[in-house]
């Protein structure tokens, strides 16, 4: 009698799907998405056909910065849209990616059939992450091509002057644009970060859907508002207005890298606070409806933390108190500005060359009347710059009346004598032009100390 020996078959472990395939089945998800597919469409066709439309109008947004001058340069409406950017429509695009890409696996109820393929939950969620990361920028870089198309070929690239009036050539103009464009993404990536944590946390709930826009409305309410300067930079929603100092010259940068740091900063913590959530989870729950009283300790409560602990960094680093808006940065930075645009107005009139040094601009502004401290925002700040021509003895005067908004920037409008700043067009040997000294926009820079 014999007796064979049969081998007992192995058992393997299940092994979870690689990250590449994952990322790929997420990708594609979102990309299938009627919703996400209509808004790229958007992005590439509105803000070219928006600036293509508004450069042939007379009527311009002149309440954006560099609105006025959509129908003289094709760099111009790149950097109107770039303004749009800046107020609530990036964090409502990451609304619609990020904030949804957790929450669709809960409105579903797939999540079980998802773990049961993957098998890894920190692989979904990188995956997740990195899927709505990619479909964000593209959206971004739809954004960028369609504004700069749209203004480029109906205007071309003529040059425009910096926000402290030096004139910018075609060359300088394009690495400017497309540095403003990129310095708008370290702060989409924090507002990205915090859709991923409302997604996670809040599941089905609308809130949830929402929280990037929740969040930019009560950090855009805090940046109209005169908070100290500490305070205003340290939050990533003034990020998305730090590229003005990329348009001065010297650049003013210090807000920029900071912006910077406080969007990474929010990033970094808004994803991992998202993660702990999400491994934390129990997806066998059927009856799971978001977090809710621990959304507010483990999610915002940190952020509210990073908040008050960037501010203190600011404030200590910097030695920047106030506003930040004062009558000797205005005085400066109107003198700069009229300077360069008075050149600029000598050659369009054929007048004898003339350079800003030889002007010896300087100008003397006050808030209004002697009752009222000069600093702060305002509509009431009247300035009177004052300038010499070379080989003359008298001195001229040029009236402004300025608004300035809280973030620091300012715009300058011309009040006489009409034959410098007081009518909106200039007589020149090749016809009507823009009179470049009527109104104007300007920055000062609010982490700069005065003596």
């Amino acid at each position: 009698m014999t007796a064979a020996i049969v081998d007992a078959p192995v058992r393997t472990q299940p092994q979870p799907v690689a990250l590449s395939r994952c990322y790929t089945f997420e990708l594609v998800k979102l990309v299938s998405q009627w919703r996400v597919r209509l808004v790229f469409l958007a992005c590439l066709l509105a803000p070219a056909i928006y600036t293509a439309v508004i450069s042939q109008q007379t009527s311009l947004p002149a309440d954006a910065v560099y609105g006025r001058w959509m129908n003289q340069s094709g760099w111009a409406g790149s950097l109107v849209i770039l303004v749009f950017m800046g107020t609530l429509v990036l964090p409502l695009l990451t609304c619609l990616v990020a904030g949804d890409v957790f929450a669709v696996e809960d409105r579903l109820g797939t999540w079980r059939h998802l773990m049961v393929a993957v098998r890894s939950p920190r692989r979904i969620f990188v995956s997740k992450a990195m899927a709505a990361l990619t479909v964000t920028l593209a959206l971004l870089a739809a954004l960028l091509v369609s504004s700069l198309a749209g203004g480029l070929l109906a205007l071309g690239t003529q040059p425009m002057p910096g926000l402290d009036g030096h004139i910018m050539d075609s060359g300088e103009l394009t690495r400017t644009v497309l540095l403003g464009w990129l310095t708008i993404v370290p702060p989409t990536l924090a507002f990205s970060a915090v859709g991923l944590l409302g997604s996670v946390a809040l599941g089905r709930s609308p809130l949830g859907l929402l929280m990037p826009v929740v969040i930019a409305l009560i950090l855009e309410g805090v940046q109209l508002m005169p908070v100290p300067v500490a305070l205003r930079v340290a939050t990533p929603m003034n990020a998305f207005i730090t590229y003005r100092g990329l348009f001065m010259a010297p650049g003013q940068l210090g807000s920029l890298w900071i912006g910077l740091a406080v969007s990474l900063a929010w990033t970094a913590l808004a994803t991992y606070l998202a993660y702990r959530l999400f491994v934390r989870r129990d997806f066998t729950d059927l009856a799971y409806d978001g977090m809710g009283r621990r959304f507010l300790v483990a999610g915002l409560a940190p952020l509210a933390g990073l908040a008050a602990v960037t501010t203190v960094v600011v404030a200590v680093t910097t030695g920047a108190t106030g506003t930040g808006i004062e009558r000797p940065k205005l005085e400066a930075s109107l003198a700069t500005s009229f300077s360069h645009l008075y050149v600029l107005q000598t050659e369009q009139l054929n007048r004898q060359a003339v350079t800003e040094e030889q002007l010896h601009a300087t100008a003397k502004c006050d808030k209004a009347g002697e009752r009222v401290e000069d600093h702060g925002p305002g509509a009431d700040w009247r300035c009177v710059v004052t300038w010499t021509l070379p080989g003359a003895t008298a001195t001229a005067d040029a009236i402004y009346q300025l608004e300035v908004t809280a973030d620091g920037r300012y715009v300058a409008d011309g009040d006489g004598p009409i034959q410098v700043n007081g009518f909106f067009q200039v007589a020149t040997p090749l016809g009507d032009r823009p009179n470049p000294l009527w109104q104007f926009d300007g920055v000062v820079d609010l982490l700069a100390t005065t003596k």
